[in-house]
């Protein structure tokens, strides 16, 4: 991070009097108490300001005096062309629109009110990948799709976006009860009877099963189940895509977001709590039923009291591909990480009917063939 330095091109920050490497003169060098002011037009003064080399040039702005947050009262000054420029109060990154230079705001907690993320996973799937693998899944079972389907400029919606996901890990503490039932066998004698009246003894094995009660604990850990916080990507939807390689997140860093859109999250950490509680709580009652003993068991019932509980707001990565057609809406969606992909695609109803009249047809004249032939 930061910019090269003019004598030896070691990466050198603003708050750098001298180059690390060589001693050289930063002549960028922004004294502390100016900090403030860096980067922002009318946001609030407790604003920070590093620097960001993405691909294209990026400014970070972050707060650090606390003060009060308006949605209208989120702005960037762009530091490449000096556009100052009106922003989404729900969006982290975006893109200066008079010369394309990425842009990331941070804004502390102290002054949003809200979570700040503490994890990311980066994009490994480019936007051409995602557009091919968007083509590769429309071409599958092409023939029922509509002729009228502007595929190229379907495409050309496809965005890269990092979505905010709550994880949980917590402490489940259960106790259980059931009946429990063993098996065991006796033998039985029977007599049949058959078409001329005669009579015969026979024997089998019957299955009988003894019941008994029987209760106790158990407890487990759980993590890694991950809840959407975003009201645009419901949590069924999520799990079209799901999962995602968790070893590989990383402390999150503004950068991560530099040339991708960002959602802030919609869903508060409360209301996340309670789906993944019920998840875990879904995980316990299975883990509990594969504990108990016995060859069969019924009438369980778990009472689970979850502690120890943690969270942390993640931003994973996601391609989104939504369009309508004859005012239905249609969704393509893409796991940045991973590339497991899923959606929705328009079918060409007058085709499949004209193939079942086709087959109901096929059908008919075979039936009157073989009549025919039979006569």
């Amino acid at each position: 991070m930061g910019r090269p330095c003019e004598a030896c091109g070691t990466p050198v920050e603003a708050l750098d009097k001298f180059c690390p490497a060589c001693g050289t003169t930063n002549p960028k060098y922004k004294p502390p108490d100016g900090i403030g002011n860096a980067g922002i037009g009318n946001a609030p003064a407790d604003a920070t300001a590093k620097r960001v080399e993405a691909p294209i040039a990026a400014e970070i702005v972050e707060s650090q005096a606390p003060a009060p947050l308006s949605p209208l009262q989120k702005f960037f000054h762009c530091q490449t062309c000096g556009a100052d420029v009106a922003t989404d109060p729900n969006q982290r990154s975006y893109v200066c629109p008079f010369c394309d230079s990425t842009y990331v705001v941070e804004i502390a907690p102290q002054a949003s009110g809200r979570h700040a993320p503490e994890f990311v996973i980066g994009f490994a799937i480019t936007l051409e990948e995602a557009q091919e693998k968007f083509h590769a899944w429309l071409r599958q079972r092409s023939w029922y799709r509509p002729g009228d389907l502007h595929v190229q400029a379907i495409t050309d919606k496809m965005k890269g976006i990092y979505l905010p996901f709550w994880s949980f890990s917590m402490l489940a503490k259960s106790s259980w009860n059931a009946s429990i039932g063993e098996y065991w066998y006796r033998t039985e004698t029977y007599t049949r009877t058959d078409s001329k009246g005669n009579t015969t003894t026979h024997t089998r094995r019957v299955q009988e099963t003894e019941w008994w009660p029987l209760a106790g604990n158990h407890h487990r850990y759980y993590s890694g189940y991950l809840v959407s916080g975003s009201r645009g990507l419901q949590q069924k939807d999520a799990e079209r895509i799901k999962p995602f390689n968790l070893p590989a997140l990383k402390r999150y860093e503004a950068y991560f977001l530099a040339g991708w859109l960002c959602e802030e999250y919609s869903i508060e950490r409360e209301e996340a709590l309670q789906l993944s509680q019920q998840e875990f709580y879904r995980h316990e009652q299975a883990n509990i039923s594969a504990f108990l003993p016995g060859d069969t068991h019924r009438a369980v019932t778990v009472n689970t009291n979850f502690s120890d509980v943690n969270s942390d707001l993640c931003l994973l990565p996601v391609y989104i591909l939504s369009y309508q057609y004859q005012g239905k809406l249609y969704r393509f969606l893409l796991n940045g990480q991973t590339g497991k992909l899923d959606g929705d695609k328009p079918i060409a109803w007058t085709r499949i009917y004209i193939l079942i009249a086709i087959i109901v047809a096929l059908v008919l004249i075979l039936a009157l063939a073989i009549y025919l032939m039979s006569r």
